[in-house]
Formats: C-alpha cells, sequence, structure tokens
C-alpha cells in the first residue's frame, strides 16, 4: 500500500564536473550530510500576442528556455582524513574532489571557489616560536596561503620562509612543542574560472521520485558560525534537473539515470556552532568576544542561456568576486578591540580568521588576508555593549581574498 515519504527519507551526493552539465559517477565516498535541497525549475514565460479571437490564453509550445536553481544547507562535520605522513614528506598530488581525501562536500567547496585543492600530508614540528613561525623536521612542500593544522588547530602560511620553516598568519593559541605531529590539510583557494558539480538525491523507497541536478555552479556560499551548528549554504543556478520518470538519454551526458551506489557505513560527527577561535587585527589577536560571524562569497555569475538551438545553459560565467566578513562582538576597553574600530575610522586593512570547531578532523579555517571594516554599529539595547560590524569587503591582488581549508 502506497504512504507518505517521509522527509528524511534521502541521502545525498555531490561530484564534481569535468566539463558543464556532465554527469560523473559516483561511488559511496561522495555522500554528503546535508540539511535541506531545495531546487527550482522554471519554463520561461513569453508573451503570445497573436490574435485567436477571444481573451483565453492558448498555452505556450512545448520545449522552452528552462531556468534551474538550488539551494544546499549543511553543517560542518568529522571528515576522514588521509593518514599523516610522519616524515612530513608533501602529498605527490592534489587530493581528487570527488574522492575522500578531503571532505565530503569539497566538490561544492571547489565549484564556489574554484581553485584545484591543495593537499598538506602533515610532518613533525623542529620548533615554533610564539610569533607564529613554525618549523618542520623536513622540507614542508607548502604554499603561501595553505593550511596546517596542529593540535585541534588550524593557521594558514602567510610567508614561506625556506623550504623547512613558514611564517603563520597567527599564532598557534597552544605552541607546538618539538616532536609533536602536524595533521594533514585540504586548502580550497579562489580561481578566475569556476567548475560545476552535480548533487544526487536519492530517496526511500527506490520507486519514489529519484533527483539528479546536473551543472551546479555555486553563486553565494554562506559560512555561518557560532549558531547552534556551524553551517554552509550554497546556492546558485544548474543546467538541469534530471529524474528517474522522466530521464532521455543523452541528457547530463549519460545514458541512463545513475543507480544509488551501495550504502556504505555514513558515520560522521556535528561539531557545536561555538567552537573555534577568531583572529582579527592588523597584528592579529584572538577575540572571545564575537556572538556571531557570517562570511559570504558571491560569483556574479550569469549562465549562457540566450544562444540559439539550446533550451538550456550552455555554460557559466563568474562576475567580479565579492567576499565580505560580518561580525558582531562584545565592546571591551583593551587596545585589540579599540584597534578594530579605529581600523574601520581609518579605513585601514586587518586580517579576518576564523577557525570553526576545536578537534582534529572536526577542524575548519577560513581566512581573509586584507579586510577594510565598516565602522561599527553600536547595540546598546541590551545589558552589555554590543557592537556589530555588517558586511566587510575584503580585498587582494590576484585570487587570494578568501582562503578555505581543513584540517
Amino acid at each position: 500500500m502506497s504512504s507518505y515519504i517521509s522527509s528524511n527519507a534521502n541521502r545525498f551526493y555531490t561530484a564534481l564536473e569535468d566539463a558543464f552539465g556532465n554527469v560523473e559517477a559516483i561511488t559511496s565516498a561522495n555522500r554528503i550530510p546535508a540539511l535541506k535541497l531545495a531546487v527550482q525549475q522554471q519554463l520561461e514565460v513569453t508573451t503570445r500576442k497573436d490574435k485567436t479571437g477571444s481573451r483565453t490564453f492558448p498555452g505556450l509550445p512545448v520545449g522552452g528556455r528552462r531556468r534551474t536553481s538550488f539551494e544546499l544547507r549543511t553543517y560542518l562535520t568529522s571528515w576522514q582524513q588521509p593518514t599523516a605522513a610522519p616524515s612530513n614528506a608533501p602529498s605527490p598530488n592534489a587530493p581528487s574532489p570527488n574522492s575522500p581525501g578531503g571532505p565530503g562536500y569539497g566538490p561544492l567547496f571547489q565549484a564556489a571557489l574554484g581553485g584545484t585543492p591543495l593537499g598538506f600530508a602533515g610532518g613533525t614540528v623542529a620548533s615554533s616560536t610564539t610569533a607564529g613561525r613554525l618549523a618542520f623536521q623536513a622540507p614542508h612542500g607548502l604554499a603561501a596561503g595553505q593550511a596546517v593544522s596542529c593540535g585541534g588547530e588550524i593557521r594558514f602560511a602567510a610567508a614561506i620562509v625556506d623550504a623547512q620553516t613558514v611564517q603563520l598568519n597567527a599564532p598557534f593559541a597552544v605552541q607546538p612543542a618539538a616532536g609533536g605531529a602536524v595533521a594533514a590539510t585540504v586548502t580550497y583557494v579562489p580561481a578566475t574560472e569556476l567548475p560545476s558539480a552535480s548533487i544526487f538525491d536519492y530517496w526511500t523507497p527506490a520507486t519514489a521520485a529519484q533527483r539528479l541536478l546536473c551543472g551546479a555552479a555555486v553563486d553565494k556560499m554562506d559560512i555561518l558560525l557560532n549558531g547552534d551548528y556551524h553551517e554552509f549554504h550554497f546556492s546558485g543556478l544548474a543546467q538541469d534537473l534530471l529524474d528517474n520518470s522522466s530521464f532521455s538519454s543523452g541528457a547530463g551526458a549519460l545514458q541512463s539515470f545513475p543507480s544509488e551506489p551501495a550504502l556504505d557505513a555514513f558515520d560522521y560527527s556535528i561539531v557545536p556552532g561555538q567552537m573555534g577561535q577568531a583572529w582579527l587585527g592588523a597584528s592579529p589577536s584572538q577575540f572571545f568576544t564575537i556572538t556571531s560571524a557570517t562570511v559570504t562569497l558571491k560569483n556574479g555569475l550569469a549562465a549562457r542561456s540566450r544562444e540559439f538551438g539550446t533550451n538550456l545553459p550552455r555554460a557559466i560565467a563568474p562576475g567580479q568576486r565579492s567576499v565580505t566578513a560580518a561580525f558582531e562582538l562584545y565592546s571591551l576597553d583593551d587596545g585589540a578591540t579599540s584597534a578594530l574600530y579605529q581600523a574601520a575610522r581609518q579605513q585601514s586593512p586587518i586580517s579576518v580568521m576564523f577557525q570553526l570547531g576545536e578537534a582534529q578532523g572536526q577542524v575548519m579555517g577560513v581566512n581573509l588576508n586584507s579586510v577594510i571594516p565598516e565602522v561599527p554599529e553600536f547595540n546598546d539595547g541590551e545589558n552589555r555593549l554590543q557592537w556589530k560590524f555588517r558586511g566587510s569587503r575584503a580585498q587582494g591582488t590576484v585570487d587570494d581574498e578568501i582562503t578555505v581549508a581543513f584540517g
């Protein structure tokens, strides 16, 4: 007997595409946790001006242009890290975006940022300083901007001092000891061009409608922290929405609608929203007074959707990237807090780094090298004064406004 379908009876998978709209094969390793996937597909409505002899609408022809948009929400969760190399040898290759070398939702971060993810195999500490200089016992193979993780903390290499030493963007809160392990990381960086991803939505029972979003391009990404949980929101446009009941051969460069991979163990932990660190300022200081923060990336996407001979978009064209950080904090009468206000008034750049999570395998870093903070609004409606910094835009030189990493 047929029954209602539970809204919890679905499973999500995602994979990066090698060309716009070309769906890649997936395995159980491509499964991701998600809160919600909202997809809307609309036919372009045009006005008919032919005279029919009445006021009745005669309908539109079949085959009009289709516009597809989506929004996917998920939490920061634990991920299966690659085994760190004790010799501190760098990874011979960057992790595949469609492999478990990075977090399951890594393809969505790559679709939002664009660059090939940078893998670091980890290593061993030779020495460290309270000023944020970290030396390894062997050549590290890191690039400027790449992340390192130690003791449940994550930082970014602001500069490469030499083959075995890096200068971090901020010191570790707990100074690493000689001989300590540096964990593996995966770093996502911006690029001029953006790839697309496929998002799979499978349901139970198997007779229910199964969906596939091909050519999913991320136009906007939000990273929210200090809520109940840390959240990621991805939204944008897609080439098409496929399903198993109306599928036709050739859609998504597929011959048939793909079956769901065999289910494997899918264990993960959700990271509480209050766990993490905030480092702000021209010479970054750790702030414990953050009450909420959001980092937003917008790609200004346009679709090649007006071309002759097709009713689907054929490619995406990103515009100027916009990265902003908005945050609220309790005001203190200390030097670090006062320096933020002065930087806003003087339009001086500061660095903004948020660490989400505090356990190895559950930690994420978001680094903005140069942000001009907006003058904060004073909220004196509660017992303690809060400052609200509205969306302050990050700047850079070439594709370096933001870096995201997992460790």
